[in-house]
């Protein structure tokens, strides 16, 4: 069973936007902080951006400012908008809940490819 997927990836210019969109199973949304992850090519998968049920955004210092993450309870939706993308912002992107061990028992999706390239 698929209880997160996630879209909205692909090929962009430096500076330039994307929003991402993950979908949770309800259970999922609704117990756990989301977080968007990402792994950069070569890298470890690192987390860049979180956020709890009712909470604001957390986010790593070389996102903050740039990237916005937030929640549609109604679409059981969390959102990651990012603006003025770099070159460093090129990898893949997952959303899971923000702890690990509870991610890894919930599964890793395919997650989507982010391209920052002129």
């Amino acid at each position: 069973q698929v209880l997160l997927t996630e879209s909205g990836g692909g090929l962009v210019q430096p500076g330039g936007s994307l929003r991402l969109s993950c979908v949770a199973e309800k259970t999922v949304f609704t117990n756990y902080p989301i977080a968007w992850y990402r792994q950069a090519p070569g890298k470890e998968r690192e987390s860049v951006a979180q956020i709890a049920p009712g909470g604001n955004g957390i986010y790593i210092d070389s996102v903050m400012g740039r990237f916005t993450i937030s929640r549609d309870d109604a679409k059981n939706t969390v959102y990651l908008q990012m603006n003025n993308l770099k070159p460093e912002d090129t990898g893949i992107y997952y959303c899971n809940a923000d702890r690990l061990p509870v991610a890894k028992i919930l599964g890793w999706g395919p997650g989507t490819q982010v391209t920052v390239s002129s």
